[in-house]
């Protein structure tokens, strides 16, 4: 290990077997095991400052985690600094100008609940647990995105620490190639402490679920599919196969039960969404909870787990999901499947829209984004579960059209979310900010004088 004297830091720095080592690295996927060198736990954008000059000074790489989302993308830790921003969750709401200002490790739920007494919404995705910085620096998807377009298009400004160990603001004025990297090219630039961002009005919102037996599910995803041409942009629906534990956690009317489910968010009157939803409606859904809204609904509404789990997951963006498709997934999402869930959201409209000053993560292709994932338990299930995974795999490949980042959660060569122009702009405001790749972010750009 590496060793430097911490006495006199006022920033707390972990070395393995303190206490609170452990709290400190671990994640939301309890499969990860992370093992840095050093865990610094900043309370401020001063303290962080303080946390690079002791790597730089002990020669250990940095990386940044908020809120443990996403850290089963990042290669090894080994000879690194894991800046544990969490204590900092600072939350400024400007009412009238539609704006917040949140700490590097705020997470939606400290926001969502206010924008939604006054009637706005940030462009969350599915869970309010997620941390909004790397939510947004990935890119940002949600229920507003196919009408709003991405979080991260919505970003007015980032504040970080440099790899020299300087605080920098970088917003549409300031290091403008540094702020477009930032929207999209992750947390490989710098150690973020907060993020400016514009949220939108909801002055009307009908959202809720059809709920159907899992056995329906290739009717229920046939129809679906069919349907997505006549949808606008201001509906938003997905499709979950969920398979609910026998837990007490779980709702009464759910547990240990298996459902495909249709998931919808409409920016207007229930009416109209019912309308638009009517062929779903006539397969006489086993509960229907689609009604008037208010914004905060839709932090809930996908139904994804709160608390830390192990899980596998894999991911595809398509351009459609012919009928065949749609019975393969239906199969390895149904009764006896080894995935507690599988969702097939509809994306397109605002998605694949470049908006006037966008960052490196503009738009994301294809209509439909697949996202699955299973709960090993045991050796046997581990295994299960990758032959789910695998099969889902073989299913999408011949019609992937991309990915989106935020999902893939293991270690891949960034390149492949990036055309060759953006690629070759991250990685060199890469080499401008941070030619000796201190800053290691979740899904890796490496400088441009450095290979790979």
């Amino acid at each position: 290990m590496t060793t430097i004297d911490t006495a006199a830091a006022a920033c707390t720095v972990l070395s393995p077997g303190d206490d609170g080592w452990d709290e400190a690295r671990a994640t939301f996927n309890l499969l990860d095991d992370q093992r840095p060198e050093l865990i610094a736990l900043p309370r401020d954008a001063g303290q962080v400052v303080e946390a690079v000059a002791l790597a730089r000074r002990a020669g250990l790489r940095v990386a940044a985690q908020g809120t443990g989302h996403g850290a089963s993308s990042r290669d090894t830790l080994a000879g690194a600094m894991l800046v544990n921003t969490s204590r900092m969750t600072e939350v400024e709401i400007d009412h009238a100008e539609r704006r917040v200002r949140v700490g590097a490790a705020a997470r939606w739920q400290h926001v969502a609940p206010m924008l939604s007494e006054l009637g706005l919404a940030g462009l969350h995705g599915s869970s309010l647990d997620v941390g909004i910085a790397g939510y947004s620096m990935g890119g940002g998807i949600g229920w507003l995105t196919r009408r709003h377009g991405l979080q991260a298009n919505a970003v007015r400004a980032i504040e970080l620490v440099t790899a020299e160990g300087e605080p920098v603001r970088a917003d549409a004025d300031h290091h403008a190639d540094l702020f477009w990297a930032l929207r999209g090219g992750g947390g490989n630039f710098g150690i973020v402490t907060a993020i400016e961002f514009e949220v939108v009005s909801l002055p009307e919102l009908a959202a809720g679920s059809f709920f159907f037996p899992i056995e329906r599910a290739s009717e229920v995803l046939r129809t679906w599919t069919r349907l997505l041409p006549s949808f606008p942009e201001e509906l938003t629906t997905w499709v979950s196969l969920i398979h609910f534990p026998p837990t007490p956690d779980v709702p009464d009317v759910v547990r240990g039960q298996s459902f495909a489910i249709v998931m919808a968010a409409h920016l207007g009157r229930e009416s109209e969404a019912r309308r638009l939803l009517r062929p779903l409606e006539a397969l006489a859904p086993v509960m229907d909870t689609l009604g008037p809204q208010e914004p905060i609904a839709l932090g809930t509404l996908a139904m994804d787990p709160e608390s830390p789990l192990p899980y596998r997951s894999t991911t595809a963006l398509v351009d459609e999901l012919p009928d065949e498709a749609a019975d393969a997934i239906a199969g390895l999402g149904g009764a006896g499947g080894a995935l507690a869930m599988l969702q097939v959201r509809h994306i397109g409209g605002a998605f694949g829209r470049r908006p006037e000053g966008a960052g490196a993560r503009a738009t994301l292709p294809g209509e439909i984004l697949v996202f699955a994932l299973g709960v090993p338990m045991d050796a046997e299930s581990d295994a299960a579960v990758s032959r789910g995974l695998d099969g889902l795999d073989a299913v999408l490949e011949p019609l992937a059209v991309g990915e989106y980042p935020n999902l893939v959660e293991h270690p891949v060569d960034a390149s492949r979310f990036f055309d060759e122009a953006t690629w070759a702009r991250l990685r060199d405001v890469k080499s401008t900010w941070d030619p000796a790749d201190l800053v290691r972010g979740n899904h890796h750009v490496p400088a441009a004088a450095t290979a790979g």
